[in-house]
C-alpha cells in the first residue's frame, strides 16, 4: 500500500502549522484537528465550520461567517500521524483581503484536537 501523500498546510507567514492527509488534517505534533470535504470545506473534529482550503494551501475564512454553515458529523478518528521531518518551503502567499481570515493565524483554537478547545462536551 502507498504511503499516504502528506500535504502541507502554510500560515500566510509561510510556516507549515498543520497536515493534510486527505480528508484529515493534523497539528505540527500529528494529532487529528479537523477534516476537509471534497469541497474543501474546513471542519474542526466536532463537526464545526472553520474555513475553506485555499490553492496555497492555507485555511481561510470570511470574517464573522464562521456560524453560517450548518455542523457536519466528523469522520471515524483517524490513527496518528508521524508527521514529516521536513517540508517544502510554502509558496510565495498573496496578501488576503480585509474581509478574508488566516484561521491558523487568527482563530488556530478553531482547530482542536478531540481532547482539548473549549468547545468540547464536558465530561461527566
Amino acid at each position: 500500500m502507498p504511503e499516504p501523500r502528506v500535504i502541507p498546510i502554510y500560515t500566510s507567514k509561510g510556516d507549515a502549522e498543520a497536515f493534510l492527509v486527505y480528508p484529515y488534517l493534523y497539528n505540527r505534533s500529528g494529532e487529528w484537528i479537523g477534516f476537509v470535504t471534497a469541497d474543501r470545506k474546513v471542519y474542526s473534529v466536532l463537526g464545526r465550520y472553520v474555513g475553506y482550503l485555499t490553492d496555497g494551501p492555507r485555511i481561510v475564512r470570511r470574517r464573522g461567517t464562521g456560524s453560517l454553515e450548518p455542523p457536519r458529523q466528523p469522520p471515524p478518528a483517524p490513527p496518528r500521524l508521524l508527521p514529516p521531518a521536513t517540508v517544502p518551503l510554502a509558496p510565495l502567499m498573496s496578501e488576503l483581503p480585509y474581509t478574508l481570515m488566516d484561521v491558523l493565524l487568527e482563530e488556530p483554537e478553531l482547530l482542536h484536537t478531540l481532547d482539548s478547545g473549549e468547545l468540547r462536551e464536558d465530561m461527566d
